[in-house]
């Protein structure tokens, strides 16, 4: 099977990657193509048994005009690639990871030449996309990205969703058999963070650490992020308080100018990409965990990455009052009026002055991780799309056993509460049973 990605370098794209490592331990031959990077600038590598064959991508594209350029480079790239995959062996799988919404186009001559069948694995709703990029509903870009949608759906043989939201779009916008679609959520493995530790140096010098990990990018909302941190720190004297963000993205350098032009160089900083190391030490040492994504159509039905590795850690978490990102948190998380930076500020203070509550929070959002959220509990339904693209008749489904570990946070080492794993934990929306 091949796996085709477009706008990120494997094994950084930590979704595609848990795909192709659950695949490859199941039995599948895999195959992902994608760009290169400057961590990943190889043309091809095996890692871990499976091959990654990576293409030149000459730049990222900013604006409409950019992507006639970037997204025909990229599809002959991919259909070149796969064509020599094809050449070493029969193609059973193409699993196209959006986006762009263009990927069938790859897959297609396969589909009709060979037989191959076609999984459409939908990161994100590109439409909402653009209209979170500033495009209105109606404009002559979002009509294409719905039909470019309604086009990828109809050749999908089975469509993969990360939430219950992107399901119901498959079905009712893309007329999608609900039996050809399967939520596979977005989530750490229990162990990438099992020997996270904390190191008191991350919070140079400051008393608190807030925490942000994630792509700097116009929807992320930093800039509301940033006046939160002016509103403490200039504002209300908060002197006490280090802010550190991690992640890189199109945005990276104007936010950067902005937290100096705010004064704010001596509480934020700015980390760029880091290793999964640093990470784990960052979530580790930090007090609060933020994810100030803006209120709109893309990110209040989208699945974040970020809460997720928050939770992993045992972390309290502030966020934008969000459809998704309540799903994913319930009581892990408080709830900032959207697209307000100064009730991000507010309840920023709260937590950071409340340690028994963010405490009880980050136990919650843990238990809340290791019994319904973890990567292991999606591999199932993975497994189980690929049973009913192939035909086979799917294996008993059971559900993953979970291995309590000890948990990176200080407060979190008292024994936590026992969690009752048969009863849906609030908020949390009924997955469909592969």
């Amino acid at each position: 099977m091949l796996i085709l990605v477009e706008n990120l370098a494997v094994p950084f794209d930590k979704r595609v990657w848990q795909e192709a490592r659950t695949l490859r331990d199941a039995g599948y031959d895999v195959n992902v193509i994608c760009p290169r990077s400057s961590q990943h600038p190889q043309a091809h590598e095996v890692l871990e048994g499976v091959n990654i064959y990576r293409y030149a991508s000459p730049f990222e594209a900013r604006r409409a005009a950019g992507y006639l350029l970037e997204y025909p480079l990229a599809l002959a790239a991919q259909l070149a690639l796969a064509l020599k995959v094809h050449r070493a062996g029969r193609l059973d799988v193409i699993q196209a990871c959006n986006p762009p919404d263009l990927l069938f186009l790859v897959a297609q001559p396969f589909r009709l030449l060979s037989g191959t069948r076609f999984v459409f694995d939908h990161h994100d709703a590109c439409p909402e996309l653009m209209m979170a990029k500033g495009r209105h509903r109606g404009s002559l870009l979002v009509r294409l990205m719905e039909r470019l949608e309604r086009w990828t759906f109809a050749t999908a043989d089975v469509s993969i969703a990360t939430n219950e939201s992107y399901r119901r779009i498959a079905v009712e916008r893309g007329g999608m058999a609900p039996e050809d679609v399967f939520v596979v959520r977005s989530a750490p493995t229990v162990s990438r963070f099992a020997h996270a530790r904390e190191d008191p140096a991350v919070r140079r010098g400051k008393r608190h650490l807030v925490a942000y990990v994630g792509v700097m990018g116009i929807q992320e909302g930093i800039d509301y992020l940033l006046d939160a941190a002016d509103l403490l720190v200039n504002r209300r004297g908060r002197r006490d308080i280090q802010f550190s963000l991690a992640g890189s993205g199109p945005e990276f350098t104007r936010l950067v100018a902005r937290a100096e032009e705010l004064g704010l160089q001596e509480n934020v900083t700015f980390l760029g990409r880091i290793s999964d190391e640093e990470l784990a030490t960052l979530l580790a040492t930090a007090d609060v965990c933020v994810n100030p994504d803006e209120a709109n159509e893309m990110n209040d039905i989208s699945t974040m990455n970020k809460i997720m590795e928050y939770m992993a850690l045992g972390k309290a978490v502030v966020q934008f009052d969000l459809t998704e990102g309540r799903v994913s948190a319930g009581d892990a998380s408080v709830y900032a009026r959207p697209n307000d930076a100064a009730s991000l500020a507010d309840c920023i203070a709260e937590l950071l002055d409340s340690p028994w509550r963010r405490a009880r929070m980050g136990e919650t959002g843990r238990a809340r991780f290791m019994t319904r959220l973890s990567w292991e509990h999606s591999v199932p339904h993975l497994l189980a799309a690929y049973d009913r693209v192939l035909g086979r008749a799917p294996a008993a489904v059971r559900a993953p056993v979970t291995v309590p570990v000890a948990t990176p946070l200080r407060a979190a080492r008292r024994r936590p509460q026992p969690v009752h794993h048969r009863r849906p934990l609030a908020g949390v929306v009924e997955e469909r049973s592969a």
